[in-house]
């Protein structure tokens, strides 16, 4: 402690200089001599930091006027700032009036405006104001202070504004200045016009207390006012010049809006012609529309809320209006196909109206047209299929080109899938025939998009997928499943055959694989599993026995593959102990008798089989199949993986 005292004697600057740095208050200046007493400094030293403490006072204080004038200067940059991209006169007032008061540091700052018409002054915006009768505030011409500021257009301040006599006192301002505890008030001139003759407003400081306002105070908050009066003649020059420009475009609107309407509609009419001539689609449509009506056109199906609002409205091919969307009918042979809207033109020319109008109907020829095309080209591809699964003795090379018209590869591999709607059990005629052709439908436009075939028989439908690298048969059928169901909004199960490898070689494969995929959605369906897709061969032994191939080496590698591999790259005994496991009855104590081993060695065994066929391996099912895969792998070499 002595030494930093005795350094502090030899700097006696130093704790000043760290008052200063830190912003520390005027009183704070005080302490080092304060201090130094205490610890008995002599005269000399007190008297030095005396003087050290004025003059770090002197710097404080110019470094207080120095931020106070670079706020100023800021917050007037700003200002100007606001009035060169001014948009709202009010926001820009309400910055000003924000900043006199920020800057000045009073409790309330506030704009008053004059009204001509009215033959009074009222309260534009106030800041810091609590009292709404203030706010509301409405004064004759003259009264008040602000009517002495009118008056004389000069500033005027009062530390006490109710001891006051300068001004003339009326109940109103009186009673609303003391709502609002009002006692110092500093009002300065808002002026306009060539002179600056001419005050429109005032601007006002107030505290809620006496106070006197220095000479800088008066200045910042005139420049500030003349700011305001420069926004306030800009907004009002503003809005001559939009009046003046508004009246010469009314002139000119009339004629310019009925040419550019027509030249919309003739524009509308070359554009949809040409689509139609080269095959343009709905979205084409809906896209040419849009560009002509400077809007945005959409196509909405027939299952869409803007299509039920028309269906319920019956507007007889009309346009109609619906909360700011205009919608049109895409209807033909009164069956509603679906709608075109038009979103953000809620005031429709009636010419443009009927360019809508025209563009729905051009759209439902469309729609007829892509639907004939499509049963066309459904029938074909239905064909094609009936051909491979019921004459597979026809000429390959025909199949092929018919194939190829299709975009379809018949000699890549494929999978033959049979899929059925599994709804409520019993189900009328009338509800089968419908789903058949739903299902039907879907499964076409499913082939369609992945280069496949399809075919309505059976009470369900038949698809031939092509299989792409690394999909397989169970995959197809799961996604095949899910896409059906979706479209249909129904469950659809779907059962798979194994790969056909080129049914263009071998059409034969086909029906037989099609007689698979027909078993495998008969065993999901007792499984209990509709609505699900599934191959034979992933159904365990159920898919052994329904397919026709056979897969016993598939079924063994798939059940205890990884067991037979683990026993053959270690030399375990791991099947011979999985074998004795089942062969007594599961029980770890008679399997260690028959295998003369230790129940650890037992345990150990079946910990790693375990880990090996996964932790379900003991549950009935998997145990059951596990077994089977036993006898079938120690039936004979010709089954080992």
């Amino acid at each position: 402690m002595t030494h930093h005292h005795a350094h502090a004697g030899d700097h006696p600057e130093a704790p000043y200089l760290e008052l200063l740095a830190r912003g520390a208050p005027a009183e704070a200046y005080d302490s080092p001599a304060l201090i130094a007493r205490a610890d008995g400094a002599g005269p000399d030293t007190l008297a030095d930091l005396d003087s050290m403490r004025r003059l770090a006072l002197r710097v404080r204080a110019d470094l207080e006027g120095r931020r106070r004038r670079e706020a100023e200067l800021s917050a007037l940059f700003e200002t100007a700032h606001d009035l060169a991209g001014l948009r709202d006169l009010d926001a820009v007032l309400r910055a000003i009036v924000q900043r006199a008061r920020s800057l000045l540091r009073t409790e309330v700052a506030y704009l008053s405006l004059n009204d001509p018409a009215a033959g009074d002054t009222y309260m534009r915006v106030t800041e810091g104001s609590v009292a709404a009768r203030f706010q509301q505030l409405r004064l004759g011409m003259g009264e008040g202070l602000g009517g002495l500021v009118a008056q004389t257009a000069r500033p005027y301040v009062t530390s006490s504004y109710f001891d006051d006599e300068r001004f003339q006192h009326t109940s109103a301002i009186d009673t609303g200045v003391r709502d609002e505890g009002l006692v110092a008030i500093l009002g300065v001139p808002l002026m306009l016009g060539s002179t600056g003759s001419t005050v429109i407003g005032v601007l006002f400081a107030a505290d809620r207390h006496p106070r006197v306002f220095a000479r800088e105070e008066i200045a910042l908050l005139g420049s500030f006012a003349a700011h305001a009066a420069v926004a306030i003649d800009t907004a009002n020059l503003l809005a001559e010049t939009r009046s003046a420009l508004a009246e010469l475009e009314r002139a000119n609107a009339t004629i310019r809006d009925h040419s550019a309407v027509l030249e919309r509609a003739s524009e509308a009419h070359d554009r949809l012609t040409e689509l139609v001539l080269r095959g343009g689609g709905v979205h084409d449509v809906a896209e040419a529309v849009s560009e002509v009506l400077a809007g945005t056109v959409e196509f909405a199906d027939a299952d869409s809320p803007h299509t039920a609002v028309l269906r319920l409205s019956g507007t007889d091919g009309h346009a109609m209006r619906h909360g700011d969307d205009w919608l049109a009918g895409v209807s033909a042979g009164g069956e509603l196909l679906g709608a075109l809207v038009l979103h953000g033109h809620p005031g429709l020319d009636p010419v443009d109206r009927r360019t809508l109008e025209r563009a729905a109907m051009v759209t439902s020829l469309l729609l007829l047209a892509r639907r004939s095309a499509g049963e066309a080209e459904q029938r074909v591809r239905g064909e094609l299929l009936d051909d491979l699964l019921d004459a597979p003795g026809r000429d390959r090379q025909v199949l092929r080109e018919r194939a190829a018209r299709l975009h379809a590869d018949l000699d890549a591999p494929h999978v033959v899938l049979a899929a059925r709607i599994d709804g409520p059990v019993p189900t009328p005629a009338a509800r089968r025939t419908a789903d058949r052709r739903r299902i039907g439908s879907a499964a076409a436009y499913l082939a369609a998009t992945r280069h496949g075939l399809a075919s309505t028989r059976d009470g369900g439908t038949v698809l031939l997928l092509p299989l792409g690298p690394g999909d397989t048969p169970a995959e197809t059928a799961r996604q095949t499943a899910k896409q059906l169901g979706g479209a249909l909004r129904e469950p659809v199960t779907v059962g798979a055959s194994g790969a056909v490898a080129a049914p263009a070689l071998t059409p034969g494969a086909v029906a037989a694989a099609y007689a698979e995929s027909r078993r495998c959605l008969e065993a999901l369906r007792l499984l209990g599993r509709t609505g699900e897709g599934a191959a034979a061969q992933e159904l365990g032994f159920l898919g052994l026995l329904l397919a026709d191939t056979q897969d016993i080496h598939g079924f063994v590698e798939r059940t205890i593959g990884s067991v037979v591999a683990y026993d053959k790259k270690r030399g375990t005994a791991l099947v011979r102990t999985l074998d004795a496991y089942f062969a007594n009855g599961m029980s770890p104590a008679r399997t260690k008798e028959h295998l003369h081993v230790h129940v650890n060695t037992v345990a150990q065994r079946l910990e790693r089989i375990g880990r090996l066929l996964g932790p379900d391996w003991q549950t009935p099912a998997r145990a059951l199949e596990i077994q089977l895969a036993l006898r079938l792998h120690v039936a004979g070499p010709a089954t080992r993986p």
